[in-house]
């Protein structure tokens, strides 16, 4: 009997890239892999890698260079994002305590959705969140796969222009010193956002390496890290309630007006109800609450290409890197949405910092804050493009070895198309709620644990088993949260007694 060939294993890596220059040789096995023969170039679709009986699984060729701490900026940077600016309003909608009780479950189911990814990657060596649901259950699964994440971080970008877009003339207006906005083209949102989008994000955008972006990510960080100082910061500073000197007249629901209408009540009784927490809060617009939580969190398209560039891989480092940038943003994204519901109370916008604007349009904290965040979402907009480009090459370009024309191609036609969406998207709390509640949940919720369920061999852990039990449960959860927020958002839109915290 012949000896069976051996095969050199290749690894899919960020945007497809395969290390050059492998070779790699094959033999017709049980089932439908194809031949490979010496001559043939590794192409972009492969995620599989041969088991070996006598030791864990080799992932990959390509030598990882990233560090831990680079790692941990990276995925952090993909978790934070606009998501911390709707959390206040997300608070001012369910109380403290029930904010806290989400954020908290949220925080340790994503946690443990990163733990079935690993585990599932370790079982059949493979690192794309892609083909993990093709080793699953086949093309549909790649495709289902491949559409939460173009879906889900489509939304994310969206979400990231559309802050560039509604605070930057704000940031320019300041600069200026002008009472009101111009129609001058440098005023214009829509401009601007255009603008950012081929200066600054195509060039990054178009890094062959997720991993160099490591840099700008913990730049990154640090700004997000100063807007929530100032965040704190005014808490302290801004009076309860709004003096009708310094309420800005977009505000929809600033105390100012709700006196105005409330006649009969003394202000002092008015203000001391405004300026009361709420613990426990039920209305149309908790609806929005877990999926803002969810978007907010969602970092497993990431997790698998971080992976793949970590120096030295295992699944027990890339879980304590998953642990500690989930730790940090969790312990962010409460302090935030504390502080900035302490400071607003129920006048609060779905956006935080643009509530800001109802105090005082010329503070020049708050324009050193805009200016951070704007260069946040900025430089984290190419790290969220990097697995909307592989999703689409896994899905319309699989066979195919790299180029470097589809590679631009592919960056400058989504960030096309995000930039009509942001140009014609009404608000930001509508991305954060169809997005939280589609494909938020299957990426954190439904697709790591049926994916474990179906890779996981059987003769390590029977379908009885706890494990899978777990799984199982963990899927169904995310299926009740995704159904029960749709319907709450669509009820809440049909209605027409949603409100979305103000103009932009």
């Amino acid at each position: 009997m012949e000896a069976p060939l051996q095969t050199e294993m290749v690894e899919l890596v960020p945007n497809g890239k395969h290390l050059e220059g492998l070779l790699p040789v094959a033999t017709p096995t049980a089932g439908n892999q194809r031949v490979e023969g010496p001559g043939r170039i590794c192409v972009e679709g492969e995620g599989f890698l041969p088991k070996s009986p006598s030791k864990e699984p080799h992932f990959t060729d390509f030598e990882g260079k990233t560090s831990f701490g680079m790692s941990v900026f990276n995925l952090s940077n993909a978790i934070m994002g606009s998501g911390i600016l709707g959390l206040a309003y997300a608070m001012a909608n369910t109380g403290i305590i029930l904010f806290l009780f989400l954020l908290t479950a949220v925080a340790l189911l994503s946690s443990y959705s990163i733990h079935l990814l690993l585990k599932s990657s370790g079982i059949v060596g493979i690192r794309a969140y892609e083909q993990l649901g093709y080793r699953a259950f086949g093309t549909p699964g790649k495709l289902a796969a491949a559409l939460a994440i173009a879906l889900q971080n489509i939304g994310a970008m969206s979400s990231y222009l559309y802050i560039i877009k509604s605070e930057l003339p704000l940031v320019i207006q300041t600069f200026l010193n002008l009472e009101e906005r111009t129609s001058d083209w440098y005023m214009n949102g829509n401009y601007l956002v255009i603008l950012v989008s081929v200066i600054v994000i195509l060039p990054l955008a178009l890094m062959r390496q997720l991993g160099y972006l490591g840099y700008s990510s913990g730049f990154s960080l640090s700004c997000m890290v100063f807007f929530l100082i100032a965040v704190i910061y005014k808490k302290f500073h801004v009076p309860c309630p709004l003096s009708p000197s310094l309420a800005n007249v977009t505000g929809n629901f600033s105390l100012v007006e709700v006196i105005r209408e409330e006649a009969g009540l003394q202000v002092e009784t008015e203000a001391a109800a405004f300026c009361t927490p709420s613990y426990f809060t039920l209305n149309t617009q908790t609806a929005y609450t877990i999926p803002i939580m969810a978007f907010a969190f969602v970092c497993h398209p990431e997790v698998l290409p971080i992976y793949t560039e970590l120096k030295d891989p295992s699944k027990r480092k890339m879980q304590h890197i998953s642990n500690l940038s989930i730790a940090v943003m969790y312990v962010m994204y409460f302090l935030a949405a504390l502080f900035g519901y302490l400071t607003f109370y129920d006048s609060v916008e779905s956006e935080l910092l643009h509530t800001y604007n109802k105090v005082d349009p010329f503070d020049v904290l708050i324009l050193c804050v805009r200016v951070a965040v704007l260069t946040a979402v900025t430089l984290t907009v190419p790290i969220v493009l990097f697995p909307v480009r592989r999703a689409l090459q896994q899905m319309l370009f699989q066979d195919r070895e790299f180029s470097w024309l589809r590679h631009v191609l592919i960056a400058v036609g989504l960030l096309t198309c995000i930039n009509l969406l942001v140009i014609f998207a009404p608000n930001i709390l509508g991305i954060f709620g169809v997005i939280g509640a589609t494909s938020a949940p299957c990426l954190i919720f439904i697709f790591p644990a049926i994916f474990y369920f179906r890779i996981m061999p059987t003769e390590k852990e029977p379908a009885r088993s706890t494990p899978k039990i777990l799984a199982l449960c963990f899927a169904a959860l995310g299926l009740l949260l995704m159904t029960m927020s749709l319907s709450f958002i669509i009820i809440d839109w049909i209605s027409g007694t949603s409100r979305h915290g103000g103009s932009h």
